[in-house]
């Protein structure tokens, strides 16, 4: 995939990610999905495959009344890109950290893709 084509697909899974439209994301998905979620450095979410995927995307779905990523920057080398985004949500329940509900998460991160058949094949959050 080119540069053109890998943006655009990550365009249409964060709209998607944004709006909580989990068919939407799912469409940019390859069946064989590798997906990890690192925060400070400590591994806290994985998925293996479709399946495993959606169930995490509807989990995570009701964690926040609102969520957005925004891309800050975007570099693309042969079958992988890399974003850097900000991300803000605003929780919908209390978390175990102490955040309650109704309080903005914010943060900046970074995200690898790895694109196979059109589709992102290895996602890994880093933040």
């Amino acid at each position: 995939m080119d540069p053109v084509e890998q943006r655009s697909v990550i365009d249409r899974y964060l709209a998607a990610y944004n709006a909580f439209d989990i068919p939407g994301m799912m469409a940019t998905i390859h069946h064989d999905i590798e997906f990890k979620n690192i925060s400070g450095g400590v591994v806290n979410a994985t998925a293996a495959g479709e399946r495993d995927f959606r169930q995490l995307a509807e989990q995570s779905k009701g964690l926040f009344s609102s969520r957005n990523q925004t891309i800050k920057t975007f570099e693309s080398h042969e079958d992988t890109a890399v974003i850097e985004v900000r991300y803000e949500a605003v929780l919908a329940s209390d978390l175990p950290n102490g955040m309650k509900a109704g309080e903005t998460l914010r943060l900046d991160g970074r995200s690898e893709f790895v694109f196979r058949d059109g589709r992102i094949y290895r996602l890994v959050d880093y933040s």
